[in-house]
């Protein structure tokens, strides 16, 4: 058996790999390593809108009250606001129940610190170890834990979002995809209080409905959305709104790397931007480095995840990072990926600098990038395929410095993702062509 714990959490089919014993036991071991040392231990729970979290949610909270620790229920809220409601309430870990941007029949389950921060590999592999652990601790009577609903948590996060983007929106006509998710009421709310006409879309979760041809993997009804409503801009969430896409006034879909390239540009004119570097994965489009490096911004890559890009940030000092899949992190307003702050800080650059969201995005040139996802069933065995390794190396030493191969087992799904990327894009669909057949042969 393969390490329970991805690149973010853990995610599976809710009800077959993600069972309700299964989260009962991570409830267990996971407030059993993360309060050790608190008395009366306090743990805040929140979940995304798919219709398996109510189940999942009273499993896990269930094994966090049998050993003692007592949970702050918050219900349906993005992943960033329990990373700052942690922190807010000086509790002493949280807990979100989300599989993001994947389907309805997924689910997953993270952890954060009592810092706010996402667990490191350590703390996961703890955790995992104690899973079905013998000796866990048992108490009784008045030391078994209590549920605690918490009503107010989205207004303590509008309050919070409030105070460090003040009002200005004033004549901004926006278009928010909330994907049917988490966001579905703090991201329009927050744009509203701060003066925008927000134009509000798949806002309406009915426990089936999130992800289902909206948000940031689907954002072709955004696009068209802004076109027809004249707006501004569009921000397209996914389904728990650690991560946010735009879209210019053009309809033109602008990613993470563009939002991050926009970002550093503005934090650097203004001296906001730490350091002058940018953190970012592998993923990342080689247009980005070379936007940046004429402006004197060092790029620097880390491996895929956004806790991955958050471990190098605290590393070398950095306070902007992220991913190109719109996994931003501003560290100097929160510990982790924040689609709606990233919305925010975004449509504050646009109203600051008078720009438009297409001129600005303009500012970094992308080189042709294609991506595939191949199904496979052994994921696994990527690593060890020496045939699949010979040929990645083979491509990328053909680019001779002017592109790059990536090949990669995604950390969420059952999926190799395959990217290429070059001057020439007619001849990177053939390169990625050719690895995506071998893949399928190899691991399918």
């Amino acid at each position: 058996m393969g390490r329970l714990f991805g690149t973010d959490g853990i995610r599976g089919v809710a009800n077959q790999e993600l069972t309700p014993e299964l989260a009962f036991h991570l409830g267990r071991a996971g407030a059993h390593i993360l309060t050790a040392k608190a008395n009366k231990a306090q743990i805040i729970v929140g979940r995304d809108t798919r219709i398996s979290g109510e189940m999942l949610e009273a499993a896990l909270m269930a094994g966090i009250l049998s050993v003692g620790a007592s949970v702050h229920q918050v219900g349906v809220m993005p992943t960033p606001a329990i990373a700052y409601l942690v922190r807010k309430f000086a509790a002493d870990a949280g807990v979100v129940i989300s599989a993001s941007h994947n389907p309805v029949q997924d689910n997953g389950i993270k952890f954060f610190s009592a810092s706010g921060f996402k667990l490191p590999d350590a703390v996961e592999d703890e955790i995992e170890a104690h899973l079905y652990a013998r000796g866990l601790p048992r108490p009784l009577g008045k030391k078994v834990g209590r549920v605690y609903p918490a009503a107010d948590a989205a207004e303590e996060y509008l309050r919070y979002l409030a105070s460090i983007f003040p009002p200005k929106f004033a004549g901004l006509r926006l278009v928010i995809d909330c994907a049917n998710g988490a966001a579905s009421h703090i991201s329009p709310e927050i744009f509203r209080r701060l003066g925008a006409e927000v134009i509000p879309i798949c806002n309406s979760p009915n426990g089936l409905n999130i992800n289902d041809n909206c948000g940031s993997t689907h954002p072709e009804l955004l696009q068209r959305t802004v076109l027809k409503e004249g707006a501004h801009m569009g921000f397209a969430h996914d389904g728990d709104a650690d991560r946010v896409l735009a879209c210019d006034e053009k309809g033109q879909l602008i990613d993470g790397d563009q939002i991050m390239c926009i970002s550093a540009l503005r934090m650097a004119a203004t001296g906001q931007l730490r350091r002058r570097i940018l953190i970012t994965t592998v993923m990342s489009n080689l247009g980005l480095e070379r936007a940046l490096k004429e402006k004197g911004i060092e790029v620097r890559r880390t491996q895929v995840g956004d806790r991955y890009v958050l471990a190098k940030m605290q590393r070398w000092g950095a306070n902007l990072g992220g991913e190109q899949s719109g996994h931003v992190i501003f560290l100097d307003y929160n510990t982790t990926g924040d689609g709606i702050i990233t919305a925010l800080k975004l449509a504050t650059i646009v109203v600051e600098t008078g720009n438009p969201l297409s001129q600005l995005a303009a500012a970094m040139p992308r080189l042709p990038q294609v991506q595939y996802n191949v199904l496979v069933s052994r994921k696994e065995n990527f690593s060890s395929n020496s045939r699949l390794q010979e040929a990645i190396q083979t491509a990328n030493a053909a680019f001779a410095g002017t592109g790059r191969v990536l090949v990669r087992p995604s950390g969420t799904e059952p999926k190799v993702r395959v990217m290429v990327e070059g001057e020439d894009e007619k001849g990177l669909e053939e390169i990625a062509g050719r690895l995506v057949r071998l893949i399928e042969e190899e691991l399918g």
